[in-house]
């Protein structure tokens, strides 16, 4: 019996001890930021300026469930985006930066 708890603990504690550290260096950090993304996103109003994942910077004329219209350039283009692309709102970070 002691034969075998020694055999668990040589071979299977250390993988136990890589997968918390992978838990709390990358898992962990990674729902948090997403958490993060996903409640800014939900808090977009209209008239913020928004920077998309790609890198485009507008400002949001209208909303639906899953789209946004955004506003860019001099000449007021429009361009319907996916909420899931939006990257910063731009209008809380400026106002945070007060």
């Amino acid at each position: 019996m002691n034969e075998t708890m020694n055999y668990f603990m040589v071979n299977f504690l250390p993988i136990v001890a890589i997968f918390a550290l992978f838990w709390f260096l990358l898992i962990r950090p990674q729902k948090k930021r997403e958490k993060q993304n996903e409640q800014m996103r939900s808090t977009l109003q209209i008239a913020d300026e928004i920077m998309t994942s790609g890198g485009i910077i507008g400002r949001i004329v209208s909303m639906k469930e899953d789209t946004l219209v955004i506003e860019t350039g001099s000449d007021r283009s429009k361009i319907r985006i996916a909420r899931w692309a939006v990257a910063q709102n731009l209008t809380a970070m400026e106002n945070s930066s007060k």
